[in-house]
C-alpha cells in the first residue's frame, strides 16, 4: 500500500486543532488549554520524522490522550505524612494504567483502547476522536483488546 503524503505542519494543525481541543476539553476540563499547546508542540517536534500521513488523526488523538494522562497523573495530589486522615487511592487512575500497556498497539487501536477503557467514552465519541463510524470505533478497540489479550498469555 502506498504511503499517504503528509501535509504542511500549518495544514495538518488547522484540520485538527478543533476536534484535538474538543477531545482534551471532554477529558480535562479547564485543563485542556495547556494540554492542548503541549499536544501540538509534541506533534511538531515529531511531525519531520513520520514517513507516512495515513494515521495522522489517530497518531495526534494518541498524543492528546498521553498528554492528558501525563496531566492528570501531575494533578493528583501527593499523599503528605501529616494527612493520613486523608484517603490515598492505591495505584494510579485507570486511563493512566493503561497507558503503558498500550504502548506497542498501532495507534488507532491505542486510541480506542484508552478512550474505551480509561475514560470510558461511548463508542460515538471515540469514533469522532479518532474520525470514523462507530463500527470501525469498535473494531479498533476490539482489535486492540484481542492483541493486550494475546501479548499477556505469552507473557
Amino acid at each position: 500500500m502506498e504511503p499517504v503524503r503528509i501535509p504542511p505542519f500549518e495544514t495538518f494543525y488547522e484540520e485538527h486543532k478543533d476536534p484535538v481541543f474538543a477531545h482534551l476539553r471532554r477529558l480535562l476540563g479547564q485543563g485542556a488549554e495547556d494540554a492542548f499547546q503541549e499536544t501540538f508542540l509534541r506533534a511538531l517536534r515529531a511531525y519531520p520524522e513520520l514517513r507516512n500521513g495515513r494515521h495522522l488523526r489517530a497518531w495526534v488523538f494518541t498524543i492528546a490522550t498521553r498528554v492528558a494522562i501525563d496531566e492528570t497523573r501531575r494533578r493528583r495530589p501527593m499523599a503528605s505524612p501529616w494527612l493520613h486522615e486523608l484517603a490515598v487511592e492505591d495505584g494510579l487512575p485507570p486511563h493512566a494504567e493503561l497507558g503503558h500497556l498500550t504502548d506497542n498497539l498501532p495507534p488507532k487501536e491505542r486510541a480506542a483502547v484508552v478512550l474505551r477503557y480509561g475514560f470510558d467514552l461511548p463508542y460515538d465519541e471515540i469514533a469522532a476522536a479518532l474520525g470514523s463510524s462507530e463500527d470501525a470505533a469498535r473494531q479498533a478497540t476490539s482489535s486492540g483488546v484481542r492483541r493486550l489479550r494475546e501479548r499477556s498469555k505469552r507473557s
